[in-house]
């Protein structure tokens, strides 16, 4: 992972611009947690919180299941077993899908500002300020619709001259 940030001094005065109202409780704080509000809501209305823990795993929190936000991999694992007829033992394998752990805390906010801002900021762009959220296909087809309807319209230019009214927009038929 490449470094977005050269000292956590800049994490934080991005943390701020943001405007992400920190809400680390004591026990949180204790155990290394850190827990932030962020200025906007979800599209079904909800509060957004996201948190960053000292095991290296960054969540969204405060949602009926908390989400894991880390990026993942899948890894080979191997089960040894007996077979129920044969007596003989077999291996069994299988794909898992693992998690890969920040351990540094400034990587870990760094990694949750970048995820916010894809995922949240710029991802809920088409939300309207009295938080109507519309989708983007929605959008789309008003967007087209109105462009059609501008392009059905014959513009229609009329020109005064010496007090007689031309209309030169049949001209151009």
């Amino acid at each position: 992972m490449k470094k977005q940030f050269n000292n956590f001094v800049e994490v934080e005065r991005t943390i701020q611009f943001l405007q992400w109202q920190e809400i680390t409780s004591k026990r949180q704080k204790n155990k290394g947690t850190r827990e932030f509000k962020l200025p906007i809501n979800s599209p079904y209305g909800n509060a957004i919180h996201v948190a960053s823990y000292s095991s290296g795993y960054v969540r969204r929190t405060r949602v009926r299941s908390c989400w894991q936000l880390n990026k993942t991999y899948k890894e080979k694992e191997y089960i040894p077993l007996t077979d129920a007829e044969t007596g003989r033992p077999v291996i069994r394998t299988f794909n898992s899908i693992k998690r890969k752990l920040i351990l540094d805390e400034q990587e870990r906010l760094a990694y949750l500002i970048g995820f916010c801002l894809k995922n949240y900021y710029i991802g809920q762009a088409n939300m309207l300020s009295n938080g109507e959220y519309i989708p983007k296909w929605k959008y789309d087809n008003l967007a087209d619709a109105a462009r059609l309807d501008y392009e059905r319209q014959d513009p229609e230019v009329k020109v005064m001259v010496n007090g007689h009214r031309y209309n030169v927009s049949e001209w151009f038929k």
